[in-house]
């Protein structure tokens, strides 16, 4: 199912806060609107906020046909609903570029990103053993992408290809991604897959036999650190514990070529309410955290996989011909 798209006057979009419980389908008439959705986990996934802040500001453009300052002040709220995930920047940057050809831009990127999951998951597929268990955080699947998915996807395409995969999922606080949206996108998928709370990552990975780990990016450093929905760090340093491979699987719009490293990437921090018991307890809530890139096995992207050194491998990506160039 399409998690978002352009509906003539308004930006569609699956509410992600609904599932799995309801599926729930909405329109963004505005640009109140498409600011809201963003900021509040209605549309989340890096690559499906870039889609749908694209075309966002196709839609903003329509409304303010005539008054450019007003069409770039909207096009700057946009941009600016989620400050952690670079794609969001990216994609509202590249429709500002596309004057009077916003809404085509805004669906090329779309395009784009479907073409981008399967390149994806078809680099994944050998990383994978014929029979086993493996483990993800978050949720990357489709309703995260617009396309198969970044790390899901790498799961499913193996298993199109046959291989038996077991998927464990963390359910992913603070907001439950994992337990609402990966689990039911893996069900639909037909793929074996057993929730796990947060805190038995590691256990998991002791008794289980768990023979890789896949997540997904909101964004990546030059020196390959990347940031992603909290927890992540704690179960690539786990990963690293036991012996098994951890991957990023993330498209190139994900990689931040201005930034050295993961200490430059601002980390937004959430309601203390989403996890506060007493009304005046103290409360740290990061959304994000940080892994470094020496705790990262390899980044599987649309050009296959990158391997370390990543201060050679991730600038080396920046100049890497475009999709549209490769697909010709």
């Amino acid at each position: 199912m399409d998690s978002v798209w352009y509906d003539g006057d308004a930006v569609g979009y699956l509410d992600q806060r609904a599932l799995p419980r309801e599926v729930v389908r909405k329109r963004a008439r505005s640009v109140d609107d498409v600011v809201d959705a963003i900021a509040t986990l209605a549309v989340r996934g890096a690559p499906a906020i870039g889609i749908f802040g694209a075309y966002g500001v196709a839609l903003a453009a329509q409304l303010h046909a005539g008054d450019r300052p007003a069409f770039e002040a909207a096009a700057q709220r946009i941009r600016g609903a989620r400050p952690t995930a670079v794609n969001l920047a990216w994609a509202v940057d590249r429709v500002l570029q596309s004057p009077g050809a916003e809404r085509e831009e805004a669906q090329r990127i779309h395009e784009e990103q479907r073409d981008v999951d399967r390149r994806i998951g078809e680099a994944a597929i050998e990383l994978f053993p014929a029979i086993g268990n493996v483990l993800t955080h978050c949720n990357t699947g489709p309703i995260a992408t617009g396309g198969d998915g970044t790390a899901l996807g790498c799961f499913v395409a193996a298993h199109r290809a046959g291989k038996k995969l077991h998927v464990f999922v963390d359910e992913t606080r603070p907001l439950l991604q994992g337990a609402r949206l990966t689990m039911f996108e893996l069900r639909e998928a037909g793929l074996p897959c057993t929730l796990i709370v947060d805190s038995a990552a590691a256990i998991t990975m002791q008794r289980k036999d768990v023979r890789a780990i896949v997540v997904g990016a909101d964004r990546i450093a030059r020196n390959g650190d990347t940031a992603n929905k909290i927890g992540t760090y704690g179960v690539a340093i786990a990963a690293a514990h036991h012996g098994i491979p951890f991957y990023i699987a993330a498209p190139r719009s994900t990689f931040d070529f201005a930034i050295e490293s993961g200490d430059a990437i601002p980390i937004e921090e959430r309601n203390a309410d989403e996890v506060r018991i007493a009304a005046d307890d103290p409360v740290y809530n990061p959304a994000f955290d940080v892994t470094p890139g020496r705790l990262i096995t390899g980044f599987i992207t649309e050009y296959g996989v990158l391997a370390p050194p990543y201060a050679d491998a991730v600038p080396d990506l920046e100049h890497r011909p475009c999709l549209a160039a490769l697909s010709r």
